[in-house]
């Protein structure tokens, strides 16, 4: 009975479902003979979003659009945006195998502004070969998969994995060794991920590649490009050597149009590009029907049936059959019936001996574990002592960077100097063609969300124009403005 109740059964049939800020995608997979096979598909918009909206309220939508697709089905895998993930990359140093959870915990609870209490956490190790180990750490707030799981389950769905759209697109697991970078195309962000040996190195939501202009949606290929020229240049060599490949995901007329903008761009940097519009015969364990579309709900919901681990998966853990049936039985008369007098004498005498044994074995493992737990300990108190005096961030060239990016392509504004204080403090001075070129600079500056207290300390002549400005840097500069 124990194995009947643990074991897990794979569904013959799954729902895909992605959101993608005010978009839901869905798609319906059946797995018969060996094959997949797509049943229904569907995309509508959502009126409400899911993050700050009643959730019966937001469950009755998203039903309403299933029943108006014809789909029954209750299981489903929920792709989550990736704007809703924290990531951080950090080395492993050399340690045993089982202090390696712990040391990553640690770095969790450094790096990220939440407490660990209120992430949901999951890691991708990779590095080369006979080099230093690295892990990527993804943590999603539990508020949100709280949130989203009430209105699934308003939906009358029982979501059985929540993972990331482009983690399913492009999977490690199928070749570790391969080193790929995945652009995912959707309606108005584009996701990025790198992996390489045997793992996730980089994952990005890029939001600001995607112009909207009323109803329309363009791709800024330069944007994007450069978005992928900035991600490459910060990987290590060893990583950046092993990113060869380029694979783009996408479908619509506007996905079209962004690759043969984008893929030129891409092999010019040293990338072999492809857009992948359809699954290929050995994508998935189970070989779907020719030229069928991939889409992030499909591969994740193919992955789901053909019983393929998730990259990341991010789905609250859940009481098992096991332990409620045990709760439940123990809550009937059994309870108080075996505790009679007799019994309790017994039980009580054979504790006491099953006592003293097992502390005489837990003595002897402590005597043993002590040096390697002190050991430990030792490193993590000098973890937490000199974890203040390195920053990852590289916070002057997050400056430099943003700075860079207020000014026009086109050369209309030049910088001539630039004074940096204490990583908050930035000076600028330099020309502008115009006034006009200036005060759009000066727009763009202000709209960055680092950036706060712009102020122009001097102008001088008409064209060109020479200025002086200051602001200060720091989170949530954008709303002092």
């Amino acid at each position: 009975m124990i194995q009947l109740l643990n074991k897990k059964r794979v569904p013959s049939s799954i729902l895909g479902l992605s959101l993608d800020g005010g978009r839901l995608e869905g798609v319906v997979l059946r797995r018969l003979n060996g094959s997949l096979q797509v049943q229904k598909s569907f995309v509508a918009a959502l009126a409400l979003n899911p993050l700050n909206g009643d959730p019966e309220l937001v469950g009755r939508e998203i039903r309403n659009h299933l029943e108006q697709a014809g789909i029954r089905e209750r299981r489903c895998v929920v792709c989550i945006p990736l704007s809703w993930a924290l990531t951080m990359q950090t080395k492993i140093p050399d340690l045993p195998e089982a202090d390696v959870s712990s040391f990553l915990d640690i770095e969790a609870e450094r790096s990220f502004p939440y407490g660990p209490e209120t992430l949901a956490l999951t890691t991708s190790r990779f590095g080369a070969e006979g080099g230093e180990g690295h892990a990527m750490l993804v943590a999603v707030p539990r508020n949100h998969l709280l949130q989203l799981e009430k209105a699934l389950k308003a939906a009358q769905l029982r979501p059985v994995s929540f993972t990331l759209g482009v983690a399913a697109l492009q999977s490690t697991a199928k070749d570790p060794s391969r080193g790929v970078l995945a652009l995912a195309i959707g309606a108005n962000t584009v996701d990025l991920q790198v992996s390489c040996h045997g793992g996730v190195a980089v994952l990005r939501s890029l939001e600001g590649v995607i112009e909207t202009e009323g109803a329309q949606s363009r791709l800024d290929a330069d944007a994007l490009v450069r978005e992928v020229r900035v991600t490459l240049g910060q990987l290590a060599p060893e990583f950046r050597q092993a990113v060869r490949e380029a694979r783009l995901f996408g479908q619509g007329e506007s996905a079209q149009r962004a690759v043969s903008e984008v893929i030129p761009r891409l092999e010019a940097m040293g990338l072999h590009a492809e857009w992948v519009k359809t699954c290929a015969p050995s994508e998935f364990r189970s070989k779907p029907p020719p030229d069928t579309p991939l889409s992030a709900v499909l591969s994740a919901g193919a992955r789901q049936l053909t019983g393929e681990k998730p990259g990341f998966e991010f789905l609250p853990p859940k009481t098992s059959a096991l332990h409620q049936f045990t709760n439940r039985f123990s809550s009937r008369k059994v309870a108080w019936t075996s505790s009679a007098a007799v019994a309790a004498a017994l039980l009580i005498g054979g504790a006491i001996l099953s006592q003293q044994w097992q502390l005489a074995r837990l003595r002897a493992q402590w005597a043993a574990l002590e040096p390697e737990v002190r050991e430990l300990e030792d490193m993590q108190q000098q973890i937490r002592r000199f974890r203040g005096w390195f920053d990852e961030s590289l916070p002057s060239l997050s400056i430099l960077r943003r700075l860079a990016e207020a000014f026009p392509a086109e050369g209309a504004v030049t910088a001539k100097t630039l004074e940096i204080r204490e990583l908050s403090t930035v000076t600028c001075s330099g020309t502008a063609r115009d006034n006009a070129a200036f005060l759009k600079m000066l727009d763009q500056l202000r709209a960055a969300k680092e950036v706060g207290n712009v102020k122009v300390d001097q102008l001088r002549g008409k064209t060109p124009l020479q200025f002086t400005l200051n602001f200060h840097w720091g989170h949530g500069g954008a709303g002092e403005n």
